[in-house]
């Protein structure tokens, strides 16, 4: 298979994309058995995020670029696996914030700079992760778990967490600024 193929063929990215989604789908049902319930959670959220503008167009094709959902699949996969399981869920969340951040930019009407969009994706991982922050805290008084330690690793956490957003977005946007994948598009220009 051609490179130029892997990146342009609207029909690679959405088997590789749709492949990504199964991986996760797969690592969420194991989480699940292992009561590993709280990673097996994020790892549904991830592939309902992943294949959400397949499901709302109706078009299994409609897919953001695949290396979005191969790298939020390779984070969901490597985390129970126990490869830097810490850095794992950093990028599981930072991949999740900028796959939401590129289907709003390519499946709405909201337009949004690549420079912004870094910011805003770094932005919606901080979020994300205040959410998991959250979901950890009730998930270790609810069902007994021990995923908060302390107060300074929790702290930690969000400031690492920002630091993955940054890089990932800044990485998405070099890419995009290369190469322009399957599953985007550039604007015409207004005016």
């Amino acid at each position: 298979m051609a490179l130029e193929a892997l990146v342009h063929g609207a029909r690679t990215n959405a088997v590789l994309g749709w492949a990504s989604a199964l991986v996760v789908v797969i690592a969420a049902v194991e989480s699940f058995l292992t009561d590993a319930l709280l990673w097996g959670g994020l790892a549904l959220l991830v592939a309902t995020v992943v294949s959400l503008p397949a499901v709302v167009t109706g078009d299994p094709s409609e897919m953001v670029p695949w290396p979005l959902p191969f790298v939020a699949a390779a984070a969901v996969v490597l985390r129970p696996v126990g490869i830097f399981p810490d850095i794992a869920g950093y990028v599981a969340i930072g991949s999740v914030a900028l796959v939401l951040v590129v289907e709003l930019d390519v499946y709405t009407e909201i337009e949004l700079s690549r420079r912004f969009a870094v910011v805003f994706a770094t932005m919606t991982t901080m979020a994300l992760q205040a959410l998991w922050i959250i979901a950890q805290f009730y998930s270790d008084r609810w069902l007994d778990t021990a995923l908060l330690r302390s107060q300074t690793e929790l702290q930690w956490d969000i400031v690492h967490v920002t630091v993955v957003g940054v890089v990932l977005g800044l990485l998405a946007e070099w890419y995009f600024a290369r190469v322009e994948p399957a599953g985007s598009f550039e604007r015409p220009p207004s005016g």
